[in-house]
């Protein structure tokens, strides 16, 4: 069992929602969502109780991959508009009593920022140790066997100098040589430009990427790759990721935001729980929030899911405030992974879970994966790897708002294609339905913002099966009982050493509600309630 924290910080109560700004709202007509469309939809996202919203990157980009190649940190892309803009942006979001996360790149730039230009032009120029260059072997081969989680070698052979440069993912996105101090100062005053600004933290991109063992080891063979996996997972990034040294840059960075008060710095980390919970740091040095992506990457088994927040809970650290997430611009939508129905128990899990949680823009509505023809795949892992059908276009596509044209996203032609139901689906028809998977959500956060048992109370598990998941939830006198069925068949709930009475506050389908409730509860498939147990 965890205790709830005397003082929370602003992050650790709220909700997070996360906004793929190409695809949230175009103000100008040029099909790409901008900053002057997030500003049209602030009051969208307040009514739904949305206090942070992060953006990802929004800075100046060839767009080689959609703004994660970066070649001015201090500057916005004309296609999302200006600095102006983003300032009016800032000043919305705070006047509306919300807050601004950016999304810090610090691994790796594009190979047309002016630091790269520069690195490349001589191996006497000043910035050469900006970034990994390596000598050939001897036989003219790639220096080690590390691999691009795009596909292919993370090597990218350099004509004019004759060198090889690293490349965790497109080589028109070239790694940082983070054991280079200069390199550290520069990235901790990008850090400082953006805080000064006023924004109140930054997820950070790949960051467990950013140290690369020195010795440049190979990597070894996974011996459980599959032929259908991304090609990066043929070897074992032991080398080339999650160095002991990341975490002296990471208190860097923490040190950087603890100048400036309650800001956040959340982690972005695909690494097992007992790896993840270190980026915490030693006395809580690290980022504040490493992002937890278990309900990402578990099946949806409801006895896996509930060892995996067992095994999340148990593994933090005595400060370590936890967080989860259901879904993400680089993974499919939750309503394509477990189906719509589920997507209504998700929603049941993700807010009534001790700790902070991050919601996915669309998710809200149901919003499922929309198939891509292959002639219209823009993303670069989709078109590198196309036998593989891993391109993340199908997650990214535009907010669905109402059934006028292209969903009232653009008056022109969106980026990427809606989905043809999309006239059915939208925030405009959800709205005005009750019985809604948004209208569950919003009353969903309504119950978890007024509640401090939801937003930071004791989380202790009570019983699960092959079907069913369940927990407390309390604080201050006032105690939840959350009920959660993960199959599509009735689940009964008849826990041997719990005794409860109480009333159903919130249920996925609303006919369960307000009803008297004592010791044992009937769910029908998908069904979830939360119950306000008697005092």
């Amino acid at each position: 069992m965890q205790t709830e924290q005397q003082k929370n910080l602003w992050w650790q109560e709220e909700i997070i929602y996360q906004i793929y700004p190409r695809s949230f709202q175009d103000s100008n007509g040029d099909g790409v969502g901008d900053l002057r469309g997030i500003i049209q939809r602030l009051d969208y996202l307040q009514e739904l109780g949305i206090k942070a919203i992060w953006i990802s990157p929004i800075f100046e980009s060839p767009m080689a991959d959609f703004g994660y190649d970066i070649s001015n940190y201090t500057g916005i892309h004309p296609l999302f508009g200006t600095m102006e803009d983003f300032d009016e942006l800032l000043a919305e979001v705070h006047k509306r009593g919300m807050k601004l996360l950016l999304d810090l790149v610090p691994n790796h730039t594009s190979d047309q920022h002016p630091w790269f230009l520069e690195s490349r032009s001589s191996r006497n120029n000043p910035k050469r140790d900006w970034y990994i260059w390596k000598d050939p072997k001897p036989d003219g081969s790639e220096p080690n066997n590390w691999l691009s989680m795009f596909g292919g070698t993370g090597w990218e052979w350099d004509e004019k100098t004759q060198q090889f440069y690293y490349h965790g993912f497109l080589k028109e996105q070239p790694d940082l040589n983070w054991r280079n101090p200069e390199v550290q100062e520069a990235m901790m005053n990008v850090m400082r430009f953006w805080l000064d600004k006023g924004i109140d933290g930054f997820r950070i991109d790949v960051i467990f990427h950013m140290i690369k063992d020195d010795q440049f080891r190979n990597n070894p063979q996974n011996p459980d790759y599959q032929p259908h996996m991304n090609k990066y997972d043929q070897l074992l990034p032991i080398y080339s990721t999650d160095q002991p040294e990341v975490h002296d840059i990471v208190a860097m960075m923490r040190q950087v935001a603890d100048d400036y008060q309650e800001r956040v710095l959340i982690g972005e980390i695909y690494l097992p729980l007992h790896k993840l919970v270190t980026y915490y740091g030693v006395n809580q040095s690290g980022v504040h929030l490493p992002f937890n992506f278990q309900l990402l990457v578990s099946p949806w088994d409801s006895q896996q899911i509930a060892i995996v927040i067992d095994q999340y809970e148990g593994s933090l650290p005595a400060d370590g405030w936890p967080n989860w997430v259901l879904s993400n611009h680089d993974q499919s939508r939750i309503s394509s992974r477990v189906g719509k129905a589920q997507a209504r128990i998700a929603a049941m899990l993700l807010l009534t879970l001790r700790g902070t949680p991050t919601i996915y823009y669309g998710d809200e509505i149901g919003m499922r994966d929309v198939p891509i023809p292959a002639e219209e795949v823009q993303d670069p892992q989709g078109l590198n790897m196309p036998d593989l059908n891993l391109t993340r276009d199908p997650a990214r596509t535009p907010m669905q708002w109402d059934d006028s044209t292209n969903a009232g996203f653009s008056p022109a032609k969106p980026w990427l294609r809606l989905p043809p139901d999309f006239k059915r689906i939208n925030v405009k028809s959800q709205l005005q339905n009750p019985f809604s998977i948004l209208n569950l959500y919003k009353r969903l956060i309504k119950l978890r913002q007024q509640e401090l048992a939801l937003k930071a109370g004791n989380y202790t598990p009570i019983f699960s099966d092959k079907q069913i998941i369940s927990y407390t939830r309390a604080a201050a006198g006032t105690s939840f009982l959350i009920v959660l069925n993960l199959s599509h068949r009735p689940a009964y709930f008849k826990p041997q050493h719990f005794t409860f009475s109480g009333v159903v506050e919130i249920a996925t389908y609303p006919e369960l509600e307000n009803l008297p409730v004592k010791d044992y509860i009937n769910l029908g498939g998908d069904e979830g309630v939360i119950i306000r147990i008697d005092n």
